[in-house]
């Protein structure tokens, strides 16, 4: 994985998981060790989800350049389905607070999204590529 794909999935994943932490505190404080549990779970979820997103779309803009917008959108579009996939399947489960799961999945998502945004801003990409300097014979 080149540098700037690593750069980019530690800033958006760092976050994200600053996020999950003070997600998984409050959530532990309101709701108990239910709410804890189904907040953590929440974190990992979308960090997991979103890093195998951002994983795949860089290997796809790398050998299919020609299909990355598309593939940009359809991945997106599958992961905010899958998410809420994961708040309807565990809606009414007993294992964790399903508030503080789904509220988390939300707003973990939200700070992925939006520290991936930022780090994509803030990255120094070359849209033209330079020309080879050297003597090839």
């Amino acid at each position: 994985m080149p540098s700037n794909d690593v750069r980019t999935l530690l800033q958006a994943a760092v976050p994200t998981a600053a996020v999950g932490v003070v997600a998984t505190v409050v959530s532990g404080v309101v709701a108990g060790g239910k709410g804890a549990l189904g907040a953590g779970v929440a974190a990992v979820v979308v960090t997991v989800f979103m890093g195998i997103g951002l994983i795949v779309l860089q290997r796809t803009a790398r050998s299919l350049p020609h299909l990355f917008q598309g593939m940009g959108l359809l991945l997106y579009t599958t992961q905010v389905l899958a998410l809420f996939v994961f708040m309807a399947a565990f809606k009414d489960t007993s294992l964790f607070n399903p508030k503080a799961f789904a509220l988390t999945l939300v707003i973990a998502t939200l700070a992925w999204i939006a520290a991936q945004a930022r780090a994509h801003m803030k990255a120094k990409i070359l849209y033209i590529e330079p020309e080879k300097t050297g003597t090839s014979a």
